[in-house]
């Protein structure tokens, strides 16, 4: 049942990545907004054809497939953790990862590229200018609980 969690949570949240993709979709294009009220963090819509702040957008077709290969391989883990008892840490992260791995290569393979529509006001011009989506804070989110599992993993496995 606890599989079943965790294969649901990621369908969910790579849903709701898709949904709010869609939705920025139909914006007018350099139409910036305030997000809640907020003066640091604003919405637009951003198509990024490459990988990481338009890491490799010349080749599209090669970042089209690296992202599913990859995103194939990330889910392949994910299901071989969620059958195995314990490490929720891992399969939290995993779960996480999934989520956004299959939230941006679904978007490269159905649009040619991926929708990014949050940034952030910075006093650098460069940071304020890269957009994310929530598909990319599930990764960093993902990679965090992983690596920490593997720290805790480690630091017992040590003290022992």
């Amino acid at each position: 049942m606890k599989n079943l969690f965790g294969a649901g949570a990621t369908a969910f949240l790579t849903c709701l990545d898709m949904a709010f993709k869609s939705e920025v979709e139909k914006w007018p294009d350099e139409e910036e907004k305030p997000f809640a009220d907020s003066k640091k963090i604003v919405l637009r819509k951003v198509h990024n054809k490459g990988m990481c702040m338009s890491l490799l957008k010349e080749y599209p077709q090669f970042v089209k497939y690296t992202s599913l290969v990859m995103t194939a391989i990330l889910t392949v883990w994910d299901i071989l953790c969620l059958r195995k008892k314990g490490s929720y840490l891992k399969k939290a992260g995993l779960s996480l990862g999934v989520a956004g791995a299959w939230s941006n290569t679904l978007d490269r393979w159905m649009r040619g590229y991926v929708v990014d529509y949050i940034g952030f006001q910075t006093s650098d011009e460069k940071l304020t200018k890269i957009t994310y989506n929530l598909g990319d804070f599930f990764l960093a989110a993902g990679s965090i609980l992983i690596l920490l599992s593997e720290f805790l993993h480690n630091f017992r496995k040590g003290s022992e």
